[in-house]
């Protein structure tokens, strides 16, 4: 295994958690739009397409075009459950579990689930209140069983990072770019409003120790290998897997989980697909 990728990614996230600790809709009528451009009030409930992803103002983190970067939105109350029921809707809006959100989609302006929750059977590398440790409760239920099982196979999992919001989000991204440069910043974190974290069904995880969190080291471990072979299980998925950059936008990631349901899980890895792929499977019309 090569040598951690990004050596001071733990320290940001780290520092991350100091400044801020304290801390499937069935509707088919989604129409897609340009990512920052004339969005009108149907499209701001949905996950926008851009041919190319914004790069946020180091020097205003907030900005907020629509003054709407601290709004909520309830979650859908039937999510697509079956790995064959995905359609349009189902990857489109921000409430569902598989939601695309990657470099080309972006969740819309002030996108913060209603249901997040600060779940205290999940055990985290740090301690005490961050924003870090919220996650939507169906993400959370799932996690709970993931780790439990890990567990009895005698493999102790933590999380080292879960909800993210835009504005934390604008604020790691900026740090990377001061210290990696925009372009290597790029492959391994995501421009504000384009994060899975910001949709509460993600969540970096490392072994309980915290070693090799959020590094390249962590593909050695037995906890990354328990990973691969059980996440899906529990409706968790390898979002960034190894050889797929080109394909996903970033690259390897395997201390990175998303959760999509048990049925998308399971028959991603039976079939050995990205999501990326997963969606242009089901959903053609969005290739």
């Amino acid at each position: 295994m090569s040598k951690p990728r990004i050596p001071t990614a733990l320290a940001l996230l780290v520092t991350g958690a100091l400044l801020f600790s304290g801390c499937s809709s069935t509707d088919n009528n989604i129409s897609l739009s340009k990512t920052h451009q004339d969005t009108d009030e149907t499209q701001q409930n949905q996950t926008t397409p851009s041919d190319q992803t914004p790069t946020p103002d180091a020097g205003n983190d907030t900005q907020d075009d629509s003054g709407s970067k601290t709004g909520t939105q309830e979650p859908s109350s039937q999510p697509a459950s079956s790995a064959h029921e995905l359609d349009k809707a189902a990857v489109t809006e921000p409430t569902s579990v598989t939601v695309l959100v990657n470099k080309q989609y972006a969740l819309p302006d002030g996108y913060k689930p209603s249901d997040l929750i600060d779940d205290p059977n999940l055990p985290f590398i740090f301690s005490g209140y961050d924003e870090k440790r919220l996650i939507r409760k169906v993400a959370a239920q799932a996690l709970e069983k993931l780790f439990a099982a890990a567990q009895e196979d005698g493999i102790y999992l933590a999380g080292v990072s879960a909800f993210r919001s835009y504005e934390l989000q604008t604020s790691l991204f900026n740090s990377y770019v001061q210290t990696q440069g925009e372009a290597e910043a790029r492959r391994y974190s995501a421009v504000p409003g384009h994060s899975e974290h910001q949709t509460g069904l993600a969540i970096d995880v490392s072994g309980s120790t915290g070693a090799c969190a959020a590094e390249n080291c962590f593909g050695d471990t037995p906890e990354a290998t328990w990973l691969a072979d059980h996440a899906a299980e529990y409706g968790f998925i390898i979002r960034y897997p190894q050889g797929k950059e080109a394909i996903t936008g970033y690259a390897y990631e395997p201390w990175h989980l998303r959760y999509v349901g048990v049925d998308v899980a399971q028959d991603m890895k039976k079939q050995g697909l990205t999501f990326e792929e997963y969606v242009a499977q089901q959903v053609p019309e969005l290739k």
